[in-house]
């Protein structure tokens, strides 16, 4: 039986947030059953889900719940410009108020935006500077603010208010493995932020939780290692302690209490930890996937958590240590009760430099020869792991015969920090050499199809498509780019504001840098590009603007190649409203198809030339 693309889109998707209520009883999020992320609520007991607010062409983004658990707060961009505001609404959707009126700017809250009390309420902005994100913190009973300044090149992320009320706790960004955490006495007006890790030298000191009788609060860190561990740092003495660690990196962490909850990062699959005291809390074993948010009961025996896997769309489940795993949504889609998905498998084949690739593999049902997309993941610095890819796109092309092999290349997290950094300012670099020998892998794969390749990729991932079949010496079949750069110089010279120093430390500076960066675009070697390709672009898209593609696909039109581009006018990065991602994917898929599925025997070129 024949599947279309429409029967794997999941019932609905959700933005990675979960807000537990303060009795436990009730989780708030982002999903978009109605076509748009908007704010739900549905009982930890089970039961049917309740839309509270939401509007119309925004995207409800971050959730928290207020102390007295009597209302709700949440922010929400228009159509993907990530110019967020931050509102309260009553739990039945009644009298939604902006907390924080102004101009458009970055409004930021953490997953725990208030004191205890419910009178504070922290937030960032960039609406002083809008290359600098502040930290503010705002009295709700008179609309007084107070704000914090970041020192130059730093972001700060809010954290937190100590239970006591006396510690506001941020974290101050300058990369993604570069963070350190700030505390402010809320005590003393005049006081500035601390780096309270400086101490402990530069890396990833990332602040999470308080300890419930504020003597103390959990980060993720790196501190002398490869892999992240979580570490507790006391307020009152300044000494930082790894309380968990191994070797994999830790990921989520909460606290209620005496219970400390963590997940694991073990070969891209999350594994559900937890402590109480000196005894550790038995949970049960979790499908093989991704636990993208956690929030632990009240009780600390029970967590919610959102996961993912590649065989089940992300849902959002309860997680006991006594009774197992229970699903309060169910978003499966018509196709996967009548096929079996396809799992992936790990595969690590060499590369460049003594290096090993860990990649995972989806092979169709039959012996193939199987057509092949190679899928990059975006980032640069994220991972590919077992979830229900592009809505369902991975399994449809699996039920087409279309093998999916998603490698983790250089600059991928979970690997340690060493090999994280390998792309840092040498995109298509290490990067490109790791995906030559992807190919070279699939050429030496019986049940793989090496005449039939093509290479998708969204974001970074788009960039990474675009240089293989710009500067790799193979004949692809098809190449799809979903707001991926295209031009390095011009990327690096327009990032949205408050990311200049992130980009200038993880890509280049625009001038110092400008021949190396020039050397490495796509559009540098738009002439090489022969191959049929796709582009997506959403029109409002701040991070890589919709110039980046328009410059390509002149160059390629101009050449006479076989180029599809469709721009979103009410979309940002990537896809926020349900109907456009699902024609995007179905799309993609087709396009996948026509150009995998036929008789293609095109010359291929299978001894390594020098990268263009």
């Amino acid at each position: 039986m024949s599947h279309d693309y429409a029967d794997f889109v999941p019932r609905q998707s959700f933005q990675p947030t979960l807000a537990l209520s303060p009795d436990g009883r009730t989780v708030a999020y982002s999903g978009n059953a109605g076509g748009s992320f908007e704010l739900w609520t549905v009982p930890v007991s089970g039961g049917a889900a309740r839309r509270v607010a939401g509007f119309a062409e925004q995207t409800v983004r971050q959730v928290a719940w207020a102390p007295n658990g009597k209302s709700l707060v949440f922010t929400a961009d228009y159509q993907g410009d990530e110019q967020y505001r931050i509102y309260r609404t009553g739990l039945n959707g009644d009298d939604i108020v902006e907390l924080v009126p102004g101009p458009d700017c970055q409004r930021v809250i953490p997953a725990a935006p208030f004191d205890a009390t419910g009178r504070y309420l922290i937030y960032s902005a960039n609406d002083r500077d809008i290359a600098v994100q502040d930290l503010l913190v705002r009295d709700l009973t008179d609309g007084s603010e107070r704000r914090v300044v970041p020192a130059r090149g730093v972001a700060f992320e809010p954290v937190g208010i100590s239970p006591d009320g006396r510690w506001l706790l941020a974290a101050g960004f300058r990369s993604n493995t570069d963070i350190a955490a700030y505390l402010v006495d809320l005590a003393d007006p005049s006081s500035e932020p601390v780096c309270v890790t400086a101490a402990y030298g530069r890396g990833l000191f990332d602040p999470g939780p308080w300890a419930a009788d504020s003597s103390a609060f959990y980060l993720l860190t790196d501190m002398g290692r490869e892999f992240v561990a979580v570490g507790r740092y006391s307020v009152e003495d300044g000494r930082l302690d790894l309380v968990a660690q191994c070797e994999w990196d830790v990921e989520c962490v909460d606290v209620r209490g005496e219970t400390l909850a963590w997940t694991v990062n073990d070969s891209g699959c999350s594994i559900l930890h937890g402590r109480r005291g000196d005894r550790d809390i038995e949970f049960p074993a979790m499908p093989r996937g991704v636990i993208n948010a956690l929030a632990l009961a009240p009780e600390g025996d029970r967590a919610v958590v959102l996961i993912d896997t590649a065989a089940r769309p992300a849902e959002i489940a309860v997680v006991d240590a006594a009774t197992g795993l229970r699903y309060l949504t169910d978003t499966r889609p018509v196709a996967l009760r009548q096929v079996e998905p396809v799992e992936p498998e790990v595969v690590v084949y060499p590369s460049a430099d003594g290096r090993q690739v860990h990649a995972l593999l989806y092979r169709p049902d039959g012996d193939g020869p199987h057509p092949v997309v190679l899928s990059i993941h975006g980032g640069p610095e994220a991972q590919e792991r077992p979830r229900y890819m592009r809505a369902g796109l991975y399994q449809y092309l699996l039920d087409r015969g279309i093998a999916v092999l998603a490698p983790n290349i250089a600059g991928s997290t979970g690997y340690g920090a060493a090999y994280q950094r390998l792309v840092y300012r040498d995109w298509g670099g290490a990067d490109l050499l790791d995906l030559d020998h992807t190919v070279r892998y699939v050429q030496g794969v019986a049940h793989l199809d090496a005449d039939r390749i093509a290479v998708m990729g969204a974001s970074y991932g788009g960039f990474a498509a675009l240089s293989c079949l710009a500067r790799l010496p193979y004949r692809f079949a098809a190449g799809v780019s979903i707001c991926g750069p295209t031009n390095l110089v011009t990327l690096a010279q327009n990032p949205p504001p408050t990311w200049k120093s992130f980009i200038s430390i993880v890509l280049g500076d625009p001038e110092a840098d400008a021949a190396l960066l020039g050397e490495r675009s796509p559009v540098t070697y738009a002439d090489q590009i022969t191959a049929p390709l796709f582009v997506l672009q959403g029109a409002r898209d701040p991070r890589v603007p919709q110039a980046e593609s328009d410059q390509l696909v002149e160059r390629l039109r101009s050449r006479g190649v076989d180029v599809r581009y469709d721009v979103f006018p009410d979309e940002g990065h990537g896809f926020s409203n349900k109907a456009n991602e699902l024609h995007a994917y179905g799309e993609i898929g087709e396009f996948m198809a026509r150009h995998l599925l036929r008789d293609l025997k095109a010359p291929q070129v299978t001894e390594a030339s020098a990268l263009r």
